[in-house]
C-alpha cells in the first residue's frame, strides 16, 4: 500500500491546506521542467499528483483512510495519463507549462447512423450494410481549403510564444496561434468546390457486424469512419432499432408470449405450441390455469451479447371468454353452471331474437 501522507511528507490528521503547502512545495522541486531528463524526478513528481489527487479530495481520503485505497473499485491514479498530472498542476498554480502542450489540431466530429433490425436479426447477429454521410478532405484542393502561404504571424511553425511569471520566474509557453488558428497557414485564394473548408461531403456505404442479442437503441462505434479534420478522423456510432414482433415482446434478455386459451383449454388442460423465436416450443398447460398466471421456458429467449447462454421465453396466459355461443354451447355451460352451483344470467326473448338474426 503506498503511503500518500509519507509521500507528501504531511500527518495523517493534516488540514487540507496543509496538504496543499506541501504539494505545492514539492510539486515545484521535482516538476520536469526544472529537471530536464531527470526519469527519477519525473517518477517523483508523479507520485507527488498522485498523492494530492487522492488527499486533496475529502472522499477519496476518507476511502483511502479507510480502505487503503482512493475507492474500492478504483485502479490506480485516475486517468492514468501524465496530461492528468498537468490538468491537477494547473488547476493549483493557474498556468500549464510548456511540457503539457498537446496538438491543437481539431479531429473531426462523431457520427450516428441507425440501423433497423427484426427480432430475429437481432437474435441471430448479421453483417449490416450502412450507407450515411461524412466530410472528408477535398479532392480538388486535397484538403488544404485554397491557396496557402505561410503564416507572417507564427512563420509556419502554428504556435505563438508566450511569457508568463511564474513560482519558476519568467515562463515562456506556447499556445496555438491566433492568426492561423494553429494551421501554421492561412489561405490566399479560395477553393471553389469546398469554399475554403478543405472538406467535403461523401456518401460512404461500410459494413458492421451486429452481434447476436445486441438490444434497442445499444450503439456500435466504428472508429475512423466519422468525419475527418486535420486532427484526425472521428468515430462512427451505429443506433440499434428493433422492429416490433408480431408475437413476441422484448425485455433486456428475455421475451415474453401473450398465450390466449379457451376456457375448455384453461379448465382441462392442453399441450400449445409456443412461436419461439429460432421455432415453436411445445408447452403444456395444466388443468386449472387462471388468467394471467406465467410459465418460464429457460434457455428459449435472447443471447447474452459476448458471453454463453441466453434468457427465458415467459409465456404470460389470457383466458379467452367467448362473445358468441352456439345453442348447444350455451345449454352445455348452463348445464356446467347448474352443476357447480354458479348462478347466470338466463337467456330472454330479446337475447333469442338477436341471436337468431346473428346467425
Amino acid at each position: 500500500m503506498k503511503d500518500y501522507y509519507a509521500t507528501l511528507g504531511v500527518s495523517k490528521d493534516a488540514s487540507s491546506d496543509e496538504i496543499k503547502k506541501a504539494y505545492r512545495k514539492l510539486a515545484l522541486q521535482y516538476h520536469p521542467d526544472k529537471n530536464p531528463g531527470d526519469k527519477a524526478a519525473e517518477e517523483r513528481f508523479k507520485e507527488i499528483n498522485e498523492a494530492y489527487a487522492v488527499l486533496s479530495d475529502p472522499d477519496k481520503r476518507a476511502n483511502y483512510d479507510r480502505y487503503g485505497t482512493e475507492a474500492p473499485q478504483m485502479g490506480g491514479f485516475p486517468g492514468g495519463g501524465f496530461g492528468d498530472i498537468f490538468d491537477l498542476f494547473e488547476q493549483v498554480f493557474g498556468f500549464r507549462s510548456p511540457t503539457a502542450q498537446r496538438s491543437s489540431a481539431p479531429r473531426g466530429e462523431d457520427l450516428e447512423a441507425v440501423v433497423e433490425l427484426t427480432l430475429e436479426e437481432a437474435f441471430s447477429g448479421k453483417e449490416a450494410e450502412v450507407t450515411y454521410h461524412r466530410l472528408v478532405p477535398c479532392e480538388s484542393c486535397a484538403g488544404s481549403g485554397g491557396k496557402r502561404e505561410t503564416c507572417p504571424a507564427c512563420r509556419g511553425r502554428g504556435v505563438q510564444e508566450q511569457i508568463q511569471q511564474s513560482f519558476f520566474g519568467t515562463m515562456r509557453t506556447q499556445v496555438p496561434c491566433a492568426t492561423c488558428r494553429g494551421r501554421g497557414y492561412r489561405i490566399t485564394e479560395t477553393c471553389p468546390t469546398c469554399k475554403g473548408q478543405g472538406r467535403k461531403e461523401r456518401q460512404e456505404k461500410i459494413s458492421v457486424s451486429i452481434p447476436a442479442g445486441i438490444d434497442e437503441n445499444q450503439l456500435l462505434r466504428v472508429s475512423g469512419m466519422g468525419n475527418i479534420n486535420l486532427g484526425g478522423p472521428g468515430d462512427l456510432f451505429v443506433r440499434i432499432h428493433l422492429q416490433p414482433h408480431p408475437h413476441l415482446e422484448r425485455e433486456g434478455p428475455n421475451l415474453f408470449y401473450r398465450l390466449r386459451l379457451g376456457l375448455a383449454q384453461a379448465t382441462l388442460g392442453a399441450r400449445v405450441e409456443i412461436p419461439g423465436i429460432d421455432g415453436p416450443v411445445p408447452l403444456d398447460i395444466p388443468p386449472g390455469t387462471e388468467h394471467g398466471e406465467i410459465f418460464e421456458m429457460d434457455g428459449k429467449g435472447m443471447p447474452y451479447p459476448g458471453r454463453r447462454g441466453r434468457g427465458s421465453l415467459r409465456v404470460v396466459t389470457e383466458i379467452a371468454v367467448p362473445k358468441q355461443l352456439s345453442k348447444k354451447a350455451r345449454q352445455l355451460l348452463e348445464e356446467y353452471a347448474k352443476e357447480v352451483g354458479e348462478e347466470v344470467h338466463p337467456e330472454g326473448f330479446w337475447d333469442r331474437l338477436k341471436r337468431v338474426f346473428k346467425s
